[in-house]
């Protein structure tokens, strides 16, 4: 066991936060959603969505997108590779803090 200590990443441990991360990598292959995708997911509001991604976007673990589908503009959310580092890095530390041992 490392003496590391166990530190939950503040950004990402949120709750709404959580969701979000775990939604856009809990998909292999899976490399953006939609944002409305999102929203209706989790169920939340227009401006509670905006508020806790542009959080993650300013942490560097999400980047938006916007492009137009039909003449109607549509957004992507996808998490950067440095968000799925820290994503799999909170994991890591949330399975230690529960006392979790992969495989045993």
């Amino acid at each position: 066991m490392t003496d590391e200590p166990i530190v939950l990443n503040e950004t990402i441990h949120q709750s709404t936060r959580l969701r979000i991360m775990t939604l856009l990598t809990a998909e292999p292959g899976t490399d953006r959603l939609a944002y409305t995708f999102i929203q209706q997911t989790l169920n939340l509001t227009g401006g509670n969505i905006t508020t806790h991604l542009r959080k993650l976007e300013e942490a560097g673990y999400v980047a938006m997108t916007k492009e137009f589908h039909e003449a109607k503009p549509r957004t992507w959310v996808e998490a950067t590779p440095e968000g799925q580092r820290a994503f799999a890095k909170y994991l890591v530390n949330l399975q230690r803090a529960l006392g979790w041992h992969p495989g045993g």
